[in-house]
This record gives structure tokens, sequence and C-alpha cells, in this order.
């Protein structure tokens, strides 16, 4: 079903590549850092090794969800979890799988089908957290919007790339 696992890893840098360009100051930086109290001064004591390497693990922790919302033939498998002959070639389970996926296995594997379940996790999950714990931080609107159109990019891209080439 997955052909190429490494794609996960490919897709987990688009957060990281996105966040160069989205939070650059001649971007929405500026606005980021009025938003979020960051000053220069903060940033130069942050950790920057461990921030970027924990930032890419959790965003390779997305990429795997994002296999689940974007790739629909994963669940047939979900279906028959725990059944005998799951994962073994030629097994009578795998043969009716294979029988009633047929032609369809990779029906909906494109970039477009792949961001437009991105897009919505983006709205649907992300923004809804966001909003949430940043209305109890006290922040505004813009914080928000920074924040969560960041992600709904994001997740759009990565959903596509996954959908696409995994």
């Amino acid at each position: 079903m997955i052909q190429n696992w490494y794609i996960i890893f490919v897709a987990a840098l688009v957060p990281m590549v996105m966040g160069f360009v989205w939070y650059n100051p001649k971007v929405i930086g500026t606005i980021w850092m009025a938003e979020t109290g960051m000053t220069e001064e903060k940033s130069e004591k942050t950790h920057m090794p461990l921030v970027f390497g924990l930032s890419y693990l959790f965003s390779c922790m997305i990429a795997v969800a994002l296999l689940v919302f974007t790739i629909h033939q994963i669940h047939v498998f979900s279906v028959f979890e725990g059944q005998a002959g799951l994962g073994v070639d030629g097994s009578d389970l795998m043969n009716k799988i294979t029988n009633f996926l047929g032609d369809d296995i990779h029906n909906f594997r494109t970039f477009k089908h792949g961001a437009f379940h991105g897009t919505l996790a983006g709205v649907l999950l992300a923004l809804p957290i966001l909003a949430t714990n940043a209305m109890f931080e006290a922040k505004g609107f813009k914080y928000i919007a920074v924040n969560a159109g960041y992600w709904i990019i994001s997740l759009a891209l990565m959903g596509g790339i996954v959908c696409q080439w995994a």
C-alpha cells in the first residue's frame, strides 16, 4: 500500500521550508513577532538545533498522520486487523483484499486530493487547537491568523506530497 516511506521524511521538510518563508520578516515575521512578543534577544537565547530537531521529528509524526487522512485505501486494512493472513502475500485474506480493491487501489492518490484533505486537517484540527490555546493565552485574531495560516498551507502541501508519492 505505502510504497515510499521515505516520502514521510520529505514531507516533514515542508513546515521547515514554509517556516523560513512564512515567518521571514519580509513576509509575516514582523507581525508574528509583535503578536507573540518575540524579540531578537529572545530568539538568540533559543537552542536552535534542539528546536529544529524536535520540529522535524514532530513534522514526521504529522506526515504519518496525514497518510491516514489522505489515503483512503489504508482504512480497508484496518477492517481486517488481527485476522490471520493480513499482510501475507497469497493468503486468502490478502487475495480477498486485493480483489476488493482491484483496480481502485490507486484511486484518489493525487496531490490535489491530498492537498484537499491536508487543508481540511488544517481548518478542522489545527485552527481550532491554535484558536483555543490563543484565547486562553489572551492572544488576538492576528496571532491566530498567522499561525493557523501557516499550518493550513503546510498541511495542504504535506497532504499532497504523502498522498501522491507515498
